[in-house]
């Protein structure tokens, strides 16, 4: 009887410990999260967060594909919307609709099935050194349309759509003001304008970019974001009254990222509490200094620096995902055609 009850015993301790103890988010290797917002997640669920950086966003999409069904997280984030409809369509995630949804307006909200839900947004828009034109007494650009202009040749670097994110939103961008066939036309202009192609932001920003701190670049015009100008504020080795870069409002495309729970995930139910409080305040409101994009969720309160030098386009270029699944990978080898060949 007693050796009934000691493995009767056994058998429900073996049952608790066999509950996870720790949720992991698979994400790309730009996730920043402050050391106070992961701790509080983890005195609220109970629960250890395991971070798995994969690589930029498209590689880490596509390792989270390859591993489909048996996945190495719970939950990833780093999904954005020119690259949801191939993770929908490959059934990565289980469906879920968080509480916190509420707090969100409806036009970040991309997946009416809520496979996936937003989390912050950063447009992508042409950034400029202001110094450098101030300098030489050069009007900057105002639109996408100026970049052709003679008054321009050599002073703009973008990204490679097909190995950069940003790259990809900067030609979609185009695709979206000029059209069929009309951003062809536009980026044989470009390339006749001495465009300079590299393949990632980090390149572009850092190396090539003249605005950006520290750096030696002599190109005065480069694709980014428009959070940048707070950044450099934010980073700068001395306080800043104004941010030494500005956005081209007129070239913004937005770009709103997401996260889901994954298929197969080991720890459903420890996503789902990520997730939820992935667009709480608490959360939402760390992203701007964490990562420099924008919350999705309403009544976040903005850093200073954000509220002061950031830019939130109005009127934004878009697609709708499901144009950008059907015709990504084309527009990407016509774009290679035209521009590297």
């Amino acid at each position: 009887m007693l050796l009934l009850v000691a493995l009767a015993l056994a058998g429900c301790g073996g049952e608790e410990a066999g509950e996870p103890t720790e949720v992991v988010l698979v994400t790309h290797d730009s996730f920043v999260v402050s050391k106070p917002v992961r701790a509080a997640f983890e005195l609220e669920s109970g629960l250890k967060l395991r971070i798995l950086q994969t690589g930029d966003a498209g590689v880490a999409l596509n390792r989270a594909l390859l591993t489909k069904g048996n996945p190495e997280g719970d939950i990833f984030f780093g999904l954005d919307n020119n690259l949801l409809s191939r993770a929908l369509a490959e059934d990565l995630f289980e469906p879920y609709e968080p509480d916190a949804l509420d707090a969100v307006p409806d036009r970040y909200e991309l997946d009416p099935e809520h496979r996936v839900s937003p989390i912050d947004h950063g447009e992508v828009c042409l950034n400029l050194d202001k110094g450098w034109f101030e300098e030489r007494g050069l009007a900057p650009p105002g639109s996408l349309d100026d970049l052709v202009d003679e008054r321009y040749r050599g002073l703009l670097v973008v990204q490679n759509p097909a190995t950069s994110t940003p790259g990809l939103a900067f030609l979609l961008a185009t695709v979206a003001r000029y059209g069929e066939p009309g951003w062809q036309g536009f980026w044989r202009r470009l390339r006749a304008n001495d465009v300079l192609v590299v393949d990632g932001w980090e390149t572009a920003y850092t190396a090539e970019f003249s605005g950006a701190g520290g750096s030696t670049g002599t190109r005065p015009i480069v694709v980014s974001y428009a959070s940048s100008p707070p950044a450099e504020v934010v980073f700068a080795g001395k306080p800043l009254e104004e941010a030494p870069t500005a956005v081209v409002e007129d070239s913004c495309f937005r770009q709103i990222e997401l996260a889901g729970v994954l298929r197969g995930a080991r720890n459903e139910a420890g996503a789902r509490k990520l997730l939820e409080f992935m667009l709480s305040e608490r959360f939402q409101a760390d992203l701007p200094l964490s990562m420099f994009v924008f919350p999705v969720r309403d009544g976040v309160e903005l850093p200073e620096a954000f509220r002061k030098f950031a830019v939130v386009p109005e009127k934004p270029l878009e697609l709708e995902p499901a144009e950008i699944g059907e015709n990504r990978d084309r527009w990407i080898r016509e774009w290679t055609s035209l521009v590297l060949r």
